[in-house]
């Protein structure tokens, strides 16, 4: 009897996966498990994940929203995914991120690797002492109104491992649970807080 998977997907890359969430900290999801209570059962709920990722039989939770206040006086939704759904899109950033990397610019410090804003704040200090002049731009709602349908293809331009397109593609539809409890469905953007 053939026990293969349809998908290719390391276990060592989940449990690699597991641990870089550990270290990033963060709050449980709809679910209310915390990474403590996901650890308690690590190694079954680890080879459960697995197997459904491997499967393709592993649909994401709804993503929490919670309100927090911006420093302007707005208010920033964020989406928190569960513990486990975090440890799938770390999963699949192993696999995806190293293809995308290389193609940023430099000066690209948003969710990137080994860069951080006080990485900018330390090349715009440098380079105020150059230059006269500063760019600076904020897309408003930029998170909200990102086109799942083009984001998809920048993605299918990039790779085409059927898994990483299969979640990346059910991550964005997820409903968000909202802070008054209600589901709003998504048929565009993508929560703030929702990577890994």
């Amino acid at each position: 009897m053939d026990r293969r998977k349809p998908y290719e997907i390391s276990q060592k890359a989940v449990l690699l996966a597991f641990r870089k969430v550990k270290a990033n900290q963060g709050v449980a999801g709809i679910d209310g498990t915390t990474i403590e209570k996901y650890e308690q059962n690590l190694r079954n709920n680890l080879y459960k994940l697995w197997n459904r990722m491997s499967s393709g039989s592993y649909i994401p939770k709804p993503v929490l929203g919670v309100e927090i206040p911006k420093k302007n006086g707005g208010i920033r939704l964020l989406g928190i995914p569960t513990v486990e759904d975090r440890i799938a899109q770390m999963t699949a950033r192993l696999y995806f991120e190293p293809l995308v990397e290389p193609i940023f610019c430099e000066d690209s410090y948003g969710y990137r690797p080994n860069k951080s804003a006080l990485d900018a704040i330390q090349k715009t200090r440098e380079r105020c002492w150059k230059t006269d002049w500063v760019v600076e731009f904020d897309i408003k709602g930029l998170f909200d109104n990102l086109d799942h349908e083009l984001l998809m293809k920048a993605v299918a331009k990039h790779t085409d491992n059927p898994w990483v397109l299969l979640y990346i593609a059910r991550w964005l539809k997820i409903p968000m649970i909202m802070p008054n409890g209600e589901t709003k469905e998504r048929t565009s953007g993508t929560p703030q807080g929702a990577l890994c």
